[in-house]
């Protein structure tokens, strides 16, 4: 017999067998994989240029088994179908650029600084745990956290109890410390007498950059995460300029380590020299790309270098416009635009990422689709930017970011159509990852 669940009563799931985990200690009883329908009135696919109207998607235990037409095959016996009515369905989204260890850090309350001079690494786990619930909530089934900002090895434990079942969060690609080189990253500004604790892993020289890659490899990351720029500034003609970190022999070591591990590096890059040493010591992504000249983006469509922009979070907390600060913030934003433009229309690849955390956690993650709609993507283009393009930048291709037979059923579903207006992602109604419903209202998990 057939149980027809409508939208309004699957409810919020938040327990260990909504998440489709066992207790801890409790045996496990062997069955069937359960058959799960789930229906609406238009698919967008992460993959097809077109949505497609009227769909179920079938799912048995974690993964995809077959996407149709409604109506024309029967259904499985005993099948639970999750009926979505109006709503468009997608591929759980994918940012390709969190830190779930920061919180749009307040200046007036110490800022970054106090995180990690004052913050028990206790609560900072905390925070990271409601950042991980966060994403998934606003439908970010997976996400690659792009290092934990002084705490350590603290995104490998998030992981692991995400994945055991302990708490609820997206699937999690995790990149650990990070690298940069001595003053190429913060707390900066102490009495030199004074040793502060830093924000990433530095290094001096190869040798130094290739054990570190070893040491966060071996400890669990899934990528390396690089600084190739810190400080930037504008200088007396008006241009950005930007601090080059690492040499280009100390990241490709870094990159011939990791890839050795069939592991990828990605290069926080923001322009000039540093951005040119991370594409020429080869880097996988280039993280931000403020100001892309020609010939770099040219060097990236040859090497297949990816672009993860990062739009939004430029245009939060800028200092005063009369303010050395100030005049380099909006220039990172005049800047950006235009060369996010001309890499678009180049072919350069490119993946979504927010920086959330670098924002705060309480707001709207997908607030970045409006601005690579702004930018020039269409509404598609932006969407598989999340889905199956950010899939494939993380080696998942067919796995995530798409519905499709065989890929894990990771489903979203939001009231509007975002190919008509784009900011209807920042609404998502229905979350299911894995095959187990994790959220299904008709509230918007927050804007």
């Amino acid at each position: 017999m057939h149980r027809l669940i409508s939208l309004g009563i699957v409810g919020l799931c938040l327990t260990r067998l909504c998440l489709g985990q066992e207790s801890p200690g409790v045996p496990s009883v062997s069955a069937a994989p359960h058959s799960v329908i789930v229906r609406a009135r238009a698919l967008i696919d992460g993959a097809s240029a077109q949505a497609r109207a009227n769909q179920e998607i079938l799912i048995s235990g974690e993964r995809i088994v077959a996407v149709y037409t409604a109506g024309t095959r029967p259904l499985p016996p005993g099948a639970e179908v999750l009926d979505l009515g109006s709503a468009t369905v997608l591929p759980g989204l994918i940012d390709c650029h969190t830190h779930i260890f920061l919180q749009g850090e307040v200046p007036a309350a110490g800022g970054y600084d106090i995180q990690l001079l004052k913050f028990p690494a206790s609560y900072r786990v905390a925070r990271a745990v409601v950042a991980a619930r966060r994403a998934l909530e606003q439908g970010f089934t997976t996400i690659r956290d792009v290092e934990t900002e002084g705490a350590g090895y603290g995104d490998v434990g998030i992981k692991q109890a995400i994945n055991e079942g302990y708490i609820p969060g997206p699937r999690m690609f995790v990149s650990t410390r990070a690298i940069s080189s001595t003053g190429g990253y913060n707390l900066e500004g102490y009495a030199p007498e004074i040793v502060v604790p830093k924000g990433a892993q530095l290094i001096d020289g190869p040798v130094e950059a290739r054990k570190a890659a070893r040491e966060q490899l071996d400890h669990g990351a899934d990528w390396i995460k690089v600084y190739m720029t810190h400080r930037s500034w504008v200088d007396e003609q008006g241009a950005l300029v930007s601090q080059p970190t690492l040499t280009v022999e100390e990241l490709k070591a870094i990159v011939d380590e990791a890839h050795g591990w069939r592991k990828k590096v990605a290069c926080h890059a923001y322009n000039g020299i540093g951005l040119q040493r991370a594409l020429d010591g080869g880097c996988d992504s280039i993280e931000h790309g403020l100001e892309l000249t020609d010939a770099q983006i040219a060097q990236m469509v040859k090497q297949g270098t990816w672009l993860v922009p990062t739009l939004a979070v430029y245009y939060h907390d800028q200092d005063p416009p009369d303010t050395p600060s100030g005049m380099r913030d909006r220039k990172r934003v005049a800047v950006h635009g235009v060369s996010f433009q001309k890499a678009l229309r180049a072919g350069v690849k490119i993946a979504f990422g927010t920086d959330v955390g670098g924002f705060p956690w309480s707001e709207s993650i997908a607030q970045e689709f409006p601005r690579m709609v702004e930018f020039g993507m269409t509404p598609m283009q932006a969407i598989q930017a999340a889905t199956s393009r950010g899939a494939e930048l993380l080696g998942k291709r067919g796995e995530l970011g798409t519905v499709a037979p065989g890929a894990y059923a990771d489903i979203i579903a939001v009231a509007g159509d975002p190919l008509t207006d784009v900011s209807a992602l920042k609404n998502v109604t229905f979350v299911m990852k894995n095959g187990s419903v994790f959220r299904s209202t008709s509230q918007p998990a927050g804007n």
